[in-house]
């Protein structure tokens, strides 16, 4: 057994590498030291493109971890990446000893206590594997991989709290109090102790009996392991499936670095363990896991950075964002199927590419994402705007509004059942941080659910304090929902606030709400049947131009993520002018409109508006490409705010507005048969009320105004979905 001598490189022999014959096989021995040789010389001798030694230069910086790419080895020698490749195992161990010996020779001799020249006193180096061949899916990592490299990406959902894990266990004999030291296998093994005692009793001396060794916990040498729990990116699971799971193991260097929420691409080796030792069944039967050898987080923007754009492509974005046309082109991207609403395409054009993110001197962040709502009559296609941009946004989590509850948007404390312990589990808005949230039916929402997501859409983290747990996550998304009104239909009768069941703190949250009617009339109603059946007629011929439409959708994913990752556009000079002399405006204009009602507006114009209008004009200058935002921008946003938001707080009827004293005479008749007909507390079908005093020669539409009106007041109550009138006292 030549390998003995060579610093500690066999973790056990007998169990994790079975040679074969007894004494192990000496060619797999000449070849381990070999390989142990070659390990020093790349380390050593391997030239960068520059013609520098990078790893001998990051050892002396880093000394416990260096970071290796498995193409500069793959180079250096095929043979050796293949070893670390089909078996990492075995030569990892190898790789981290030749490391702590380059270390230790290239490090200058220090004076001792007496003066003498001595070694300098190295601890363990820890190599991290780096690469960048294309990640395999989590659902085609099988048993083929098992004990070789992978590399796989996802998202952290969960980290465990740090464990100490022991190397080398110390081992005391009750009988003879005899002492041996025991490897003990890395990751989520463990050790193996020998079932007896190898001390020769003395003539007189009872036989030591089987089993006699306890562990000496303060004796074994112990290293950091800490447990984390990858889940499939969402967008690669395939649709109706749950997403797939993995559990990771991280130790040393690597042990909390992750945060729940981070998007990652692990290198690791594909392994099993028993899961726990009171598991019925099989004993053949195992559970996997990686063990990780390489970690690299992803960047802000996206999963892939900036970095894998070419050439070509870069010159075919930059000329079409020069053409005069980019931005009308770029709308009529979106929802190519959807007939009509231009301005709400180009919302959401906004909204996919949004503002600048800024950090301020004092550390406040000012969020850069664009908040839309949507909210309207059945039928109009909000959902089918909600899936698209689901389809279209780099990163993307679409949830409906009674299916999530607060603890699935934002994140839950949920305990692990092997261990007992709590740790985090990040939610649907954690998932898309730097991407976008579509939430369907949001005014189904319960409200306490709803109040989770404020933090969430100003802020953009997620705090939580529950189980011991107290913790901030990041969630820099844009949220994109979509409502009903509180009668279902958009009701032109009320004022804006009985239509809007939202309350004024998360409507302020959004940069620009739509009001989506169902407008009945001829021209357009012949223009959308027309287009409808086109859509279902030429399904067929569609389909051979599906192929065109997944590559213009494609292209168009793609020149998102390019806006997104190489331009931040600032305003300019005069568009501030502007600015601030137009959000004065509009301030005036709706304290005079205060004013004249005697009422504030249902939807609030605060400082987020105009911050709102500052990022609008930001990602109108980020779909050009350019890095200013000039007064046309400004002007563009202005319009899609007034076409939305002040529109929407201006919409509906106000009952003191427009009235001639002949309707108000009316009115007044119309509420005094509606009190005859009705004594206190007595309630009555609206239909069947209704029916009763049009008989008596009066206008319906007069007659629901002056219940309108007497609702308002509180003095009638609708109850059974609004078909049941109740009078109050």
């Amino acid at each position: 057994m030549s390998g003995w001598d060579e610093g500690a490189v066999f973790y056990s022999d007998q169990a994790q590498f079975p040679r074969g014959g007894p004494g192990g096989d000496p060619t797999a021995d000449l070849s381990r030291h070999s390989a142990l040789r070659k390990f020093k010389e790349f380390l050593r001798g391997f030239t960068g493109p520059t013609g520098d030694f990078p790893y001998r230069e990051s050892l002396v910086h880093n000394r416990d971890h260096v970071t290796v790419a498995i193409e500069d080895l793959d180079a250096f020698d095929a043979e050796l990446s293949d070893k670390i490749r089909k078996s990492p195992a075995d030569y990892l161990p190898l790789f981290e000893s030749a490391a702590a010996e380059v270390l230790a020779s290239l490090r200058s001799k220090v004076a001792g206590e007496t003066g003498e020249m001595e070694e300098p006193v190295t601890g363990d180096v820890q190599i991290f594997l780096s690469s960048k061949e294309n990640c395999l899916s989590m659902r085609s990592v099988g048993a083929d991989f098992m004990s070789k490299l992978v590399k796989i990406a996802g998202i952290a959902i969960a980290a465990s709290r740090v464990k100490a894990k022991a190397t080398h266990v110390t081992l005391l004999c009750k009988n003879c109090r005899s002492v041996r030291t025991v490897p003990c296998r890395p990751g989520l093994g463990g050790a193996i102790v020998p079932r007896s005692c190898d001390h020769v009793p003395q003539p007189g001396e009872e036989p030591c009996p089987l089993d006699p060794w306890i562990a000496v916990p303060d004796k074994s040498k112990y290293v950091d392991l800490q447990t984390l729990k990858l889940q499939e990116n969402p967008e690669d699971v395939p649709t109706g499936e749950l997403p797939r799971n993995m559990l990771l193991s991280v130790d040393r260097h690597l042990v909390q670095t992750i945060v729940p929420g981070t998007r990652l691409t692990v290198v690791g080796i594909y392994s099993v363990y028993q899961a726990s030792a009171n598991q019925k069944g099989a004993v053949g039967v195992k559970q996997p896991y990686i063990r990780v050898v390489g970690l690299e987080q992803s960047r802000d923007n996206n999963s892939n950075g900036p970095s894998n754009f070419t050439l070509d492509e870069e010159m075919e974005f930059k000329e079409f964002a020069q053409r005069p046309d980019a931005y009308a082109k770029l709308c009529s991207m979106i929802g190519p199927s959807i007939y009509g609403h231009p301005d709400v395409k180009k919302a959401i054009a906004c909204l996919l590419f949004g503002g600048s993110k800024k950090r301020l001197p004092d550390g406040v962040r000012l969020r850069g994402d664009i908040h839309v709502l949507l909210l309207g009559d059945p039928s109009t296609a909000k959902s089918q705007f909600l899936k698209f941009v689901e389809k279209t946004a780099p990163i993307a989590v679409y949830t409906s509004g009674k299916g999530s509850s607060a603890a699935g948007l934002t994140a839950s404390v949920t305990r692990d059942s092997s261990s007992r312990e709590f740790y985090l589990e990040g939610g649907a808005m954690v998932l898309a941080d730097g991407g976008v949230v579509c939430i369907d039916e949001f005014d189904k929402m319960r409200p306490e659910d709803r109040v989770a997501i404020h933090e969430a859409m100003e802020q953009q983290t997620i705090s939580i304090a529950k189980a011991g747990i107290t913790t901030v996550l990041n969630s820099r998304t844009s949220v994109l929902a979509a409502a009903n009104p509180i009668a279902g239909r958009y009701d032109d009768l009320k004022t804006a606030q009985d239509n809007i069941d939202l309350q004024t703190t998360i409507l302020s949250r959004f940069d620009l709400i739509f009001i989506v009617k169902d407008i009945r009339m001829y021209d357009q109603d012949k223009r959308i049947a027309s287009h409808i059946i086109k859509v279902h007629a030429s399904g067929a011929a569609a389909s051979s131009k599906n192929a065109e439409a997944s590559e213009g959708e494609n292209w168009l994913k793609r020149y998102i993520e390019y806006c997104r990752a190489t331009c931040r556009p600032r305003l300019s000079e005069k568009a501030a002018e502007m600015l601030q002399n137009k959000y004065v405006e509009i301030r005036q204009k709706m304290r005079q409109q205060a004013h004249e009602t005697g009422r504030a507006a249902a939807i609030p114009i605060t400082v987020r508006q105009l911050e709102a209008i500052i990022r609008l004009s930001e990602s109108l200058a980020k779909m050009r490409l350019t890095s200013v935002a000039t007064p046309e921008h400004v002007e563009e946003a202005f319009r899609l705010f007034n076409v939305s938001t002040v529109d929407a707080a201006r919409s509906g009827i106000n009952e003191h507005l427009n009235l001639s004293p002949e309707i108000a005479n009316e009115i007044k008749q119309a509420e005094a048969q509606i009190k005859r007909r009705m004594g206190i507390g007595s309630h009555i079908s609206e239909r069947r009320l209704i029916d009763e005093l049009t008989r008596m020669g009066m206008n319906e539409s007069i007659i629901r105004r002056a219940l309108l009106i007497m609702h308002q007041r509180d003095e009638v109550e609708y109850k059974r979905e609004r078909h049941v009138i109740v009078r109050k006292a």
